[in-house]
Formats: C-alpha cells, sequence, structure tokens
C-alpha cells in the first residue's frame, strides 16, 4: 500500500509541525545543495522557522550579500538606507528625561526636596502615602491573620493529642497498677526466699539423704544422740 497523501494545510499540533518542518527543511536544504552542484546554479535560500529561527543556503564561493545585490540589480530594487542615529539620540534623551522624572518622583516619596513642590502636588502626594501605608498595614494584617490561624491549628492538634493519650492512660490504668503492683512484690517475694536458702544453708541435712555418703556430710558442732545399754536382768 501507498503512502496516503497529505493535505497542504496549517499542522495545528505544534509538536508534528515542528518534526514535519525539520524534516522537510533537510530535504529542501539537500534538493537546493544538488541542484546547484548538478545544473551550477547560483541560488541563494534563506528560511525562517515559526521560533524566529534563521537557515540558510548559499552556492559556494559566493556570499549571500552578493545574490541579495545580484536579485537587487535585475529586479531594479533597492533596500532604503536610514541614517538611524538621530533616532537613537532621540530615543536616548527621552530615556534620560523619563530616568529624571521618576528620580524626581522617588525622591519626592522618600521626603527630599520638597520645597519646589506645589501644594496641589503634595496634596497628591499625601493622599498616595496614605494609600501606600494602608496597603502595607492590610498586608501586615493579613500575614498577622495567617500566623495566628496556624498558631490555632497548632493548639487544637496538641489538645487532641493530649486528649487521646489521657483517654489511653484512664483505659490503661488498671493495666498499668496491677504491673507496678507486681514489680514491687517481686523485691519482697526475692528477700523472702534468700532468707529460706540461708536458713537451709545452716541446716544442710535437712530433707532424705540421696546416699550414705550424704549422711557422713554431717558437721561435727552437732551433738549426736548417744545410747545407754539398759540394766541386765539378773
Amino acid at each position: 500500500m501507498g503512502r496516503g497523501k497529505i493535505p497542504i494545510k496549517r499542522i495545528e499540533n505544534q509538536t508534528t509541525r515542528q518534526v514535519t518542518f525539520s524534516k522537510r527543511r533537510q530535504g529542501l536544504l539537500k534538493k537546493t545543495h544538488e541542484l546547484s552542484v548538478l545544473c551550477d546554479a547560483q541560488i541563494g535560500l534563506i528560511i525562517f522557522s515559526s521560533t524566529g529561527k534563521m537557515c540558510q543556503y548559499c552556492t559556494e564561493p559566493l556570499r549571500m550579500e552578493q545574490i541579495i545585490e545580484r536579485y537587487q540589480k535585475v529586479t531594479g530594487t533597492r533596500i532604503p538606507e536610514h541614517d538611524s542615529r538621530e533616532q537613537l539620540y532621540t530615543e536616548l534623551a527621552m530615556l534620560r528625561k523619563e530616568t529624571r522624572r521618576l528620580q524626581l518622583s522617588m525622591r519626592r516619596y522618600t521626603g527630599e526636596d520638597m520645597t519646589t513642590i506645589p501644594f496641589e502636588e503634595l496634596t497628591q502626594l499625601e493622599h498616595d502615602l496614605e494609600r501606600s501605608v494602608n496597603k502595607v498595614r492590610d498586608r501586615k494584617n493579613e500575614l498577622l491573620q495567617q500566623q495566628l490561624d496556624n498558631l490555632r491549628r497548632k493548639e487544637r492538634l496538641l489538645e487532641e493529642e493530649n486528649n487521646n493519650m489521657y483517654r489511653w492512660i484512664h483505659e490503661h490504668r488498671a493495666a498499668l497498677e496491677y504491673q507496678q503492683a507486681a514489680m514491687e512484690a517481686k523485691p519482697a517475694e526475692h528477700h523472702h526466699q534468700h532468707e529460706q536458702h540461708q536458713v537451709l544453708d545452716q541446716f544442710p541435712f535437712c530433707g532424705e539423704p540421696s546416699s550414705v555418703l550424704q549422711l557422713a556430710t554431717i558437721p561435727p558442732q552437732l551433738h549426736p544422740y548417744h545410747l545407754q545399754l539398759a540394766q541386765p536382768n539378773l
């Protein structure tokens, strides 16, 4: 199948239009170079994109100025030459005058050089300064209100966190008291067990001995019972 015919009209999509311009520009420059070399033609080509970027081609060894000058001679047209120095001087004088006016205006707002200002301008200047002060005051109040709202929001968050923590402590109070009582009872139990071990250490013979050798380990300081023989029958 062959390629479809593209309608010759402006491409609305910017990306597609830029891609098409880049491809066709390269093709046009290539064809221009081939025409200039094959046919020994003198060609000057100037292209401006939609963004204002310029691209040009000129047959070597000529320059674009020579091509344009030859075109003017053939067509009998001349580009009018203007002396722009007078226009530049006029614009420079206007800019200096505007700068001077702005400097005087700034000095008035800072309260300097007030002797040459007439009464009407002073009244207008007073109104301007009052409006400026009101704008500054309104902006300051707005910022203060924003800070106050932020502080109130933080206060509410802290209150909610405090309330949640209080409810959690109230709900787990019984468990915490039981845990605290258990921790207090452990040292007393340990002390009682320690006293029992000390008593058992003083009487190692308590309990049933596991062997005859254990009977031999009874300390000598304990007084054994002495058996006395009964009087024989005569």
